[in-house]
């Protein structure tokens, strides 16, 4: 019995994995988290820090250059069954000019998908990540359509930590597609824009198809299945007690709290942001912890991982 499970394990090749605009590594650290099979063999980022800091995390530095200029011939080189893609999200943020694929910072994304059919060997994976608002881009639509064109099927969602038990709400867009002959276990939500996880999981629980049919009662559930924030907080050599009554008094003393004026008596002081940035810049603030939206990519890729053969292709 051994022996067949470690013969099936070498005849399970490793994904090879192309990191489009890979930043700080995001995507290649959900690879890991999610247990997944895979080496990425390049990653690609133009951003001089980001790629000091991918290769402080991961010992690579990504290839760092415009994407735009990359051609068939060079990812042909990597014979890659993955490519993983988190375009600029400016074109088509809420709070943007959403000026789509005529902002210059949507040209290279639509450059890469355009070169799919130049390839001798083209993905059998692609998982694009945005902002909400990109599902009603002009981009989104040329994406759907170039993938069509060379015989991709797609399920799209829009998920958001909570819904992974994390007390944040930060909703994102997901598009998972596969090259034929592969297909998803739940065929029936190929081209479909999904709100909830629930259909992966095989689950109607809280059972999302659009936005304007979230409802409350659901989101409530959601909050109540979170973790407490001070489970996201790392403090060191502080007790839970004294935490809880620091949470308890937060309220109290959070507007005293100024900007070079911190007192040192709760830990929870080296989370506050003085309240003029708050008022400024609160509705683009977020927690900062890896696993955040990251619950959501790695579980992607866990379903993409065990739904797929790529040794028989």
């Amino acid at each position: 019995m051994e022996s067949s499970e470690g013969s099936r394990q070498e005849e399970e090749k490793p994904w090879r994995v192309l990191e489009f605009y890979s930043g700080i590594g995001g995507m290649k650290y959900s690879l890991m988290r999610g247990a997944v099979n895979a080496t990425v063999v390049e990653a690609f980022d133009i951003n001089d820090v980001a790629n000091d800091v991918y290769e402080h995390n991961f010992g690579h530095r990504p290839y760092q250059g415009n994407i735009q200029t990359l051609s068939a011939a060079d990812l042909d080189r990597y014979d890659a069954d993955a490519w993983l893609l988190s375009p600029p999200c400016q074109p088509y943020t809420r709070q943007g000019l959403q000026k789509g694929s005529s902002d210059a910072r949507a040209f290279s994304f639509l450059k890469i998908l355009e070169l799919i059919p130049q390839i001798s060997r083209p993905p059998l994976i692609l998982f694009v990540e945005n902002v909400v608002g990109f599902e009603i881009s002009d981009t989104h639509t040329k994406m759907l359509e170039i993938l069509s064109e060379n015989h991709f099927v797609t399920q799209e969602f829009i998920l958001s930590p909570l819904q992974f038990g994390v007390p944040y709400s930060r909703p994102r867009y997901f598009c998972l597609a596969k090259r034929k002959p592969l297909s998803f276990q739940n065929p029936q939500f190929n081209n479909e824009l999904l709100w909830a996880p629930g259909p992966l999981l095989g689950s109607d629980g809280c059972m999302v198809i659009s936005e304007g049919e979230q409802s409350h009662g659901c989101c409530d559930k959601l909050l109540q299945a979170c973790q407490p924030i001070k489970e996201f907080l790392e403090l060191k050599n502080f007790r839970d007690e004294d935490l809880d009554s620091c949470i308890a008094n937060v309220s109290e003393t959070s507007d005293e709290v100024e900007e070079g004026n911190r007192s040192v008596s709760c830990p929870l002081n080296q989370f506050f942001v003085p309240s003029s940035l708050v008022e400024r810049w609160g509705s683009a603030m977020g927690i900062l912890f890896r696993p955040c939206y990251m619950f959501q990519i790695f579980f992607f890729f866990k379903q993409l991982y065990h739904s797929s053969s790529l040794k028989a292709l």
